[in-house]
Formats: C-alpha cells, structure tokens, sequence
C-alpha cells in the first residue's frame, strides 16, 4: 500500500480536520487562561508568611503533579456524574470536562512557574516600594508583577504549546479534537499515514504559529531590558541620560 497523496490532501483541507484543530487550540487557551487564574492565586498561598495558605497551597501542587492528567480526565467525565447529580444535565459536555480537567492540573504547574517568576524579584525592591507608602496591593501589581512577568513569559509560552499538544487526551472521553478527527478518519479507511499525517501538518503549523508569536513577545521584553543597559552604559561612560 503506498502513500495517497489525494486521501492526504482532501484531509488537510476538510472542514473535520479545520474544526478539530480549532477545537484543540480553543480548549489549550481556555484551560490555560483559567490555570493561570488558579495558578497565580495558589503561587501567592505558596509564599504567604502564614503557615496554613502556604500548606494548602503546597498541598495543591503535591495533588495535581502527583496523579496523571489522563486519569483526572477520567475521574471528571466518568465518575463525576455518579458523584453530583448536577453533572448528568447536557450542559456537562465533553469539552467542559476536558477544560476542568486540564485547568485544574496545569494550574499546579504555573503556580510553580509564577511562584519562581515573584521570587526572582529582589526583595529590596518590595522594601523600597513598602517605604514610599505603597499599600502591599499596589506593590504587588506596580511593582513585583511587571517584573515578574518577563521572567514567567518563556516557561508560560512552553506550557501553553505542551497544553495544545495534551488536548489529544481528551479523545478518551469523547472530544473530537485534532488527533480524534484523525483516528475516525483512519478508523473509516484503515489509512493510517495519510490521516495521522495531516493532523501531524496541522500541529506543526499550530505550534510553529505559537512559538512565533512567544518569540515576539519575548522579544519585546528584552527591548525594555535593552534600553535600561544602555542607559546604565551611557551612565558608566560618564555622559547622564536626559
């Protein structure tokens, strides 16, 4: 059997393959956008000076990084319904499921990044802030995040390409994403290369896309970086900026 150049292009091109590759993106960005949220929120129990928030919160990451994604799927779909009544209504879809799923556990992972990227921030710089009358909210989100952020940027842009690629998990409880449109297809067809091959095409150009955009918003933080050297430089060579 020899490769079908004609199964592998009117793959490519349908609109199954189109909607199971906006699917995969859609459910990436929602489940990162609210593990980010959760993230944040269990990053600050972390290095809270009180025993208790610090405890729950190192319990969070212990939970979530200790069990796998794929069984945490599996526990929301399936043993969900059995457990709240609530769940069986057809609100509950797959795509729901896989969002809480995915949110949850990857929310362990950013707290960790986003509890790195506030403690990279010198501590002098909170004192300094503190002693000019900043209430500590106003350090926090004036001061500590704006910094903070470019340390979290890379290791955030990477989680959220791992995030596109977990998506195919969901195909385990009934979400028809990029790589289940792929298996019906070859299911159908029993034409394995040309169907597993085009969602391949997809990925790569999903990814490609992703990590373009990531390099250019990287990049324009090291241009704030870049002008702050050179007034330094500027400084050192004994000429004072205007």
């Amino acid at each position: 059997m020899t490769f079908d150049r004609d199964i592998f292009f009117s793959a490519l091109t349908s609109s199954e393959f189109l909607h199971g590759a906006w699917l995969s993106l859609a459910l990436a960005a929602v489940s990162m956008i609210f593990a980010t949220v959760i993230g944040f929120g269990v990053a600050l129990m972390r290095i809270s000076s009180r025993t208790i928030p610090r405890v729950l919160g190192g319990g969070y990451v212990w939970f979530f990084r200790a069990i796998p994604t794929l069984l945490v799927l599996l526990l929301i779909w399936n043993a969900g319904p059995q457990l709240l009544p609530g769940l069986r209504e057809n609100w509950f879809t797959p795509f729901i499921a896989a969002f809480a799923g995915f949110a949850v556990v990857e929310a362990a992972y950013m707290a960790e990044i986003l509890r790195s990227a506030l403690l990279s921030v010198d501590e002098g710089q909170h004192m300094a802030a503190r002693a000019i009358g900043l209430p500590p909210h106003k350090v926090l989100l004036k001061v500590i995040l704006p910094q903070a952020v470019k340390v979290a940027l890379p290791p955030t842009g990477n989680e959220f390409i791992a995030m596109l690629k977990y998506t195919s998990l969901a195909s385990v409880i009934s979400l028809r994403e990029l790589l289940t449109t792929a298996q019906v297809g070859v299911s159908v067809t029993f034409r394995y290369a040309e169907y597993y091959s085009a969602a391949l095409i997809y990925y790569l150009v999903i990814v490609s896309a992703l990590m373009g955009v990531q390099s250019l918003i990287e990049r324009r933080y090291r241009w704030v970086s870049t002008g702050a050297d050179r007034v330094v430089t500027t400084t050192r060579k004994g000429t004072v900026p205007a």
